[in-house]
């Protein structure tokens, strides 16, 4: 059955679109895998070659996999725009669709369950089988033996996804794989990464905003534990310190909520008037006291969707199309739900594979008209950090030899303390208090900004950043935001200072080195500060060049010595 839409009335393709039709095309490979970063259009170019390959009838049915049953309809409502009418109710006891639609939209897990009723539709029909996200097909071993069973001989294959590479070691099925120096690496025949994107103005820059702060805890053999958020410490450490942010009973949630809907008002009142923000919780629970926590601190209501709400589809639908600011959900619209009004996140879990992160984010990058930024506002640990610096990294899938032991693992233990708590036994992990504070503001790989309070002046500049700003301009106007901060702190008399703390150093007690390397850090970022407005170099460029200079991790993370030794290079340039 040809669709019924005329090739004029087809939705128009963007340049990477056309390029990756054209190759897939010449090639007329059986398997062809396209990579495009989240927001960049995968959908309307899958349907652009089902389009054509029933046209021409080299297939005569047209298969979809998606993760999740709100994408079945999703598929099948943007399918319609092409006159390609795909049913999204089939299930597996129906053997049969009816023979009005051009195909079918199912699940991985719908796949995985009953592969043979789908091999035998398969075989019945030459069958166009799109694979979206296809990086899911390696979650566990049914899903990935159920869809090579499945579609082993099918006509053609095309598998999307815009995060091919995994946590584990499970080949993704019907991708190629290429010897490398660090394994088999897989192999895309059409590219789109998210540096592409922004340049084209495919997708929105974002803006991560991170907060560090207090984090004090007890654990189950009652050792009570106080650090602060993003110095170093073993991951176990990190681990608890990250769980106490994020529950609902301290502070830190209540003061990012707050600050999340300062900048959602800014954007809206800066233009993006219909601007939505999206909180990604960890689990049920916690996204039903994050709702409770919005109204109280902000007296706004949010849409609360679960996954086990028979109307969550309905009601995701309801708020893409709708003003209203503010949504909850645990996971199941980090991945390829179409909200593009979407423009503040809070990442409000522990979720930290690079394969997650991107499809969070992902979330927040689609771009309606130029000028349209994205916030993010997350927790300043080192996991998070590093994705966020480096989201403009083309990945792909690895597959290395197993061993019998992690190297990193190995690592671990040996770092780890007799009295330090283990991931395994925290059930009794009690958070006691906890509190926030803007941390660093990163853009496009650079960090900006010096850590101030929540509340504060110096939190509001950040916060109240235009959102409708090129890539160049929200990249000037921090640098002038840090200037300003720096010059207003250089400013204060030197005499007036020396004074306030002689009453201090006879009866305050030592720093301790929580309070030390945040001293640091801000002395630190006012000479990077004052160095960029005398060299016109950029922020990130100069911190690039301490730590090449004088070794170690990102400032956020590094040790006193590491801090100090970066400062005494910095004053000897």
């Amino acid at each position: 059955m040809i669709p019924a839409v005329s090739p004029e009335s087809l939705p128009t393709l963007r340049v990477w679109q056309r390029q990756a039709m054209l190759e897939y095309h010449r090639e007329r490979r059986r398997d062809f895998m396209a990579v495009a970063t989240p927001g960049a259009g995968k959908t309307t170019f899958a349907l652009r070659i089902a389009y054509d390959l029933l046209s021409e009838r080299t297939v005569d049915t047209v298969t979809v996999v998606a993760p999740t049953e709100h994408l079945k309809t999703q598929w099948s409502i943007a399918a319609a725009r092409f006159g390609i009418q795909l049913d999204p109710n089939f299930r597996n006891a129906d053997v049969h669709s009816a023979a009005d639609y051009h195909g079918v939209v199912l699940t991985y897990a719908q796949v995985g369950a009953d592969p043979l009723v789908h091999r035998r539709r398969t075989l019945a029909r030459r069958s166009l089988v799109i694979l979206d996200e296809v990086h899911h097909a390696g979650d566990s071993r049914s899903w990935g033996d159920g869809v090579f069973k499945a579609f082993d001989e099918a006509e053609r294959r095309l598998s999307l996804t815009g995060t091919p590479f995994r946590s584990d070691d499970n080949p993704i099925p019907f991708v190629t794989y290429e010897e490398g120096p660090d394994g088999k690496r897989s192999k895309a025949d059409a590219l789109y990464g998210y540096r592409e994107a922004l340049t084209d103005g495919v997708v929105r820059p974002v803006i991560f905003m991170a907060y560090s702060g207090q984090a004090k805890w007890r654990s189950r053999a009652g050792d009570e534990l106080n650090v602060r958020l993003g110095e170093p410490m073993t991951k176990d450490m990190v681990s608890q310190a990250w769980k106490s942010t994020l529950d609902p009973k301290g502070d830190w949630i209540p003061q990012v909520l707050k600050a999340a809907n300062k900048r959602l008002e800014s954007l809206r009142a800066a233009g993006m008037s219909d601007a939505g923000g999206l909180i990604i919780a960890s689990d049920q629970n916690t996204a039903r006291a994050y709702a409770g926590i919005l109204k109280r601190v902000t007296g706004k209501s949010a849409e609360v969707v679960l996954s086990d709400d028979d109307s969550a589809s309905d009601r995701i639908a309801k708020f893409a199309d709708s003003t209203r600011e503010w949504l909850i959900a645990v996971r199941m619209v980090s991945e390829g739900v179409d909200i593009p009004r979407l423009a503040v996140g809070v990442y409000a879990t522990n979720a930290h594979t690079p394969l997650f992160f991107a499809q969070a984010i992902g979330r927040f990058v689609r771009s309606r008209r130029p000028g349209e930024t994205a916030s993010v506002f997350l927790p300043s640990v080192v996991p998070l950090l590093s994705l966020a610096e480096n989201l403009e990294a083309d990945r792909d899938h690895v597959i290395v030899e197993k061993t019998d032991t992690d190297p990193e693992d190995l690592m671990e233990q040996a770092q780890r303390q007799v009295n330090e708590p283990s991931a395994e036994l925290d059930g009794g992990h009690e958070t006691l208090e906890t509190n926030a504070e803007l941390d660093q503001v990163i853009f496009e790989g650079s960090s900006f900004g010096i850590p101030a309070q929540t509340g504060t002046a110096e939190e509001e500049e950040y916060l109240g950043i235009p959102g409708l700003l090129t890539s160049d301009q929200v990249e000037l106007l921090l640098r002038k935001r840090q200037r300003e901060q720096v010059s207003k702190q250089e400013k204060q008399p030197q005499a007036t200072a020396e004074k306030a703390e002689e009453p201090k150093r006879a009866s305050e007690p030592p720093l301790t080195n929580a309070q030390r390397r945040l001293k640091l850090r801000k002395q630190l970022n006012q000479l990077v500060g004052a160095r960029s407005h005398a060299t016109g170099e950029p922020h990130g460029k100069i911190h690039a060049m301490l730590r090449k200079a004088c070794g170690g991790p990102p400032s956020a993370q590094a040790t006193i010595d590491q801090l100090e030794q970066r400062i005494s290079k910095l004053r000897s340039w």
